[in-house]
Formats: structure tokens, C-alpha cells, sequence
């Protein structure tokens, strides 16, 4: 049988840090526009 994805425990590491940082910079990101989208509605 042939498998197409790879498990989360045979990804590398630096793999699965990077998709957390990516996830978390994209979180960060978009909280920073959410409040700047209120604090100019607010004005």
C-alpha cells in the first residue's frame, strides 16, 4: 500500500516548528487587523 502524506511523529521537526510559526504569525497578523479595523471604526 502505498501512502501519499506523511505522519505527524515521521515529519521532521523543523517541518512541524515551521508550520507553527507560520499558523502563529498568521494569528498574530490577523488579530493586528481586527484592531486596527476597530480602532479606526472607534475615531
Amino acid at each position: 500500500m502505498k501512502r501519499t502524506r506523511l505522519d505527524a511523529d515521521e515529519a521532521p521537526l523543523w517541518k512541524r516548528l515551521g508550520w507553527m510559526a507560520l499558523i502563529w504569525a498568521g494569528s498574530v497578523t490577523g488579530l493586528g487587523l481586527v484592531s486596527l479595523a476597530i480602532r479606526f471604526w472607534l475615531k
